[in-house]
């Protein structure tokens, strides 16, 4: 017998809460070395390509980790896994302030690897889509409303702290805030356990094994999402300025995508939509439009940033939710770790495979190759539709 019973979603100080969190999860590691890189680099006299290179192993990290993850939170709830982050992340954080060496300074990006894997948005949304299924929705746009802005308010205090204190203290800093405030913090803002009773919906497809094909199309959208994204934070400037564009125009520019993410979310949650498949495909049209516009139409090249952040903003809501279309929510937390490794496999290749195309074949050759990538992956979430909507295909 089913029941339709959830726990009590969190209330709004709790998701606030967790949406700063994810800032301080997000700015003490992935976006760490878009301010510190030059400054390491300078003191260590340890190779740039090197210093930036730490972040592509923790990430690379985080992706073989992720299935683990998966499974660690499907068997003891993400309260315990998001906690255990914060200790993780500190101790990552003080060995890469302390690192007398490159290969020390690599090492402390394994352990803050382990630590994106354990406490970044897939694995704070896989414990929410675990514990309230399709509920889960309103909680994920209110955290991403919040964690929008996390470059907006890490990368200045970076900046600030590394000017004050030098890197090394920064990154002691930042792993002492991160010990003192994500381990308790993040327990006490989620649930104890994840819940064991089933709703409705989640009993129809309880047991029902998961299509090869829905599986493989589900997960190569998400990491071709992923990939796009980090590609067009490499390229973008670059590309904009050799159209003619002054840097501060080009900044100007690229900044509209943050804006548009937060409102596409804002909109989001004010329709109340629980469509996951539609919001899919509003994401990746979204995103191949603005790409297509970037590309192929420079005089409306701010209309097509924010169309592709429009469509970027989506994509962390899409990637909560659609597995939740074909699992149930006491699968969910497995099959999503399994789904979250190659979008982070193709998040640490990107800036490799961007370097050689754009060294090899020019900046105009690689933003043709992710217009090119966008409308793939319209294209395989319109096949995704078809293969949710008809099951008889899928099999």
């Amino acid at each position: 017998m089913t029941s339709a019973l959830l726990p009590r979603r969190p209330g709004t100080g709790k998701i606030a809460l967790l949406g700063l969190l994810q800032i301080l999860s997000w700015g003490g590691s992935f976006y760490l070395m878009g301010v510190l890189a030059d400054p390491i680099a300078a003191d260590t006299g340890w190779p740039h390509q090197w210093v930036l290179g730490g972040a592509s192993i923790g990430l690379l990290v985080a992706a073989l980790l992720s299935p683990l993850c998966g499974r660690l939170i499907a068997r003891v709830g993400g309260r315990k896994v998001l906690g255990a982050h914060g200790l993780i992340l500190a101790a990552g954080l003080w060995m890469m302030a302390l690192a007398p060496s490159l290969p020390v300074f690599l090492l402390a990006w394994v352990i803050i690897g382990a630590a994106m894997a354990t406490g970044l948005y897939d694995a704070l949304f896989t414990s929410l889509g675990a514990t309230y299924g399709l509920h889960a929705r309103p909680i994920i746009v209110g955290i991403t409303l919040i964690s929008g802005f996390c470059t907006t308010v890490i990368w200045p205090a970076l900046a600030l702290m590394e000017h004050w204190l030098g890197w090394r203290m920064t990154c002691a800093a930042l792993g002492s805030v991160a010990l003192v405030a994500l381990y308790p913090l993040y327990r006490y803002a989620l649930d104890a356990q994840v819940p064991i009773t089933l709703s409705t919906r989640d009993a129809q497809v309880a047991g029902r094994p998961l299509a090869p094909s829905i599986y493989w199309a589900m997960t190569s959208l998400f990491a071709i999402a992923a990939a796009l994204m980090t590609c067009l934070y490499i390229v973008l400037l670059t590309v904009l300025q050799a159209r003619g564009h002054s840097l501060a125009s080009a900044i100007g520019l690229a900044a509209m995508i943050g804006p548009a993410q937060v409102l596409c979310r804002v909109i989001d949650l004010l329709l109340k939509r629980q469509a996951p498949m539609f919001t899919a495909l509003l994401s990746s049209g979204f995103t191949a439009l603005g790409l297509l516009i970037v590309d192929f139409a420079p005089g409306w090249v701010a209309w097509g940033l924010i169309c592709f952040g429009a469509g970027n903003g989506l994509r962390a809501i899409v990637k909560s939710t659609l597995p939740l279309m074909v699992v149930s929510a006491a699968d969910y937390a497995v099959v999503s770790g399994r789904m979250a490794g190659p979008a982070l496999l193709a998040q640490a290749a990107a800036p490799i495979a961007c370097g050689y195309v754009i060294s090899t074949l020019g900046t105009e050759v690689m933003m043709h190759v992710l217009t090119g990538l966008a409308l793939v992956a319209f294209a395989l979430c319109l096949w995704l539709a078809h293969l949710v909507k008809n099951p008889v295909a899928a099999a």
